[in-house]
């Protein structure tokens, strides 16, 4: 089955004139904020976890633990969640957002125990290397690892074979460069779902990232050059589908959720991928949130609280 939204959703006159204040007020807020590429992505970073932003400092949970796995470099971390109660039904390996430059695998404990406790599934978030300091193909190979690391010990350690893939933003990229590269390994897909929220799935930039300018709403279109330049230097295919898995080849896939909001600059790099997704066979859902702005789940709205009980559906219903 395939779900597709209601065309209502993507007209801006029907977003609550309450989201336009509220994105008008993020905005002002971050126009304040020093650019990570003027400062330097660690003190950024540090910057981050300090609440030296829009949000408040990061909070970690007594619940996580760590699990080290050998990875292409050495040591790859993998920051673990387990159900509160009962066994785990799967496991989802969560790859964090941040424009491959920013972020952390401990960053989004709250959402990541959520969905651990109400999918019932193990959560693996996976400490990628981060450019600029470890460029492509640093975070997808370690992606990688991570997943054909699962792919061997997940019975053993959590108890079953179900496994789900999935991640925000750049996360959501490298999910998909994931899949791709395991079904070209594997000759098929060996994830039961995949969960892509507000992802960049064309590095040469569709026409909303493009076209969304200079607003300062947690995504910009100078941001999207810029974490694109420190994840890519140099001269690079930007059609090739390990680098934009839009153009790959996406036959014999896993059932995915895509989920987007319409004041999102990667608005059509959800609308497109979510075509080709079907287009090519699979079956996927498309969920767009009017007015929601790029990395809406951090701001504990309606949208959300939405969003949130959705993934959780939609984890649920490619369990067996």
């Amino acid at each position: 089955m395939s779900t597709y939204p209601d065309p209502a959703l993507l007209h801006p006159g029907n977003i609550p004139p309450e989201i336009h204040q509220r994105n008008a007020q993020i905005a002002q807020a971050m126009a304040a904020l020093p650019e990570w590429w003027e400062i330097g992505a660690p003190t950024f970073r540090q910057n981050q976890r300090e609440g030296a932003g829009v949000f408040p400092p990061v909070v970690f949970s007594e619940r996580a633990s760590t699990r080290t796995i050998d990875g292409p470099a050495g040591v790859l971390r993998l920051r673990e969640f387990l159900p509160a109660q009962g066994q785990a039904r799967g496991v989802y390996l969560h790859i964090h957002g941040g424009g491959w430059v920013i972020g952390g695998a401990d960053m989004q404990d709250t959402m990541l125990l959520a969905l651990a406790d109400h999918a019932h599934v193990a959560v693996l978030s996976v400490h990628y290397r981060l450019a600029p300091e470890h460029p492509y193909p640093a975070a997808p190979d370690d992606c990688e690892a991570a997943a054909l690391w699962l792919l061997d010990h997940s019975s053993d350690i959590y108890g079953t074979d179900q496994l789900l893939i999935g991640g925000e933003s750049a996360g959501a990229h490298l999910s998909a460069v994931t899949l791709l590269r395991l079904r070209q390994r594997l000759g098929h897909c060996p994830f039961a779902g995949a969960n892509f929220n507000f992802g960049l799935f064309d590095m040469s930039l569709t026409p909303s990232a493009r076209a969304f300018g200079d607003e300062r709403l947690f995504l910009r279109t100078i941001d999207m050059v810029q974490f694109r330049d420190a994840f890519l230097p140099g001269e690079r295919n930007l059609l090739d589908p390990d680098i934009s898995p839009l153009y790959g080849v996406l036959q014999n896939l896993c059932p995915a959720l895509f989920t987007i909001g319409t004041r999102d600059a990667l608005l059509d790099d959800s609308l497109f991928m979510h075509a080709r997704w079907l287009a090519a066979g699979n079956t996927g859902q498309l969920a767009v949130y009017p007015g929601a702005p790029h990395a809406f789940f951090r701001l504990g709205d309606a949208h959300t609280h939405s969003s949130m009980k959705q993934q959780i559906r939609f984890m649920d219903s490619q369990l067996k």
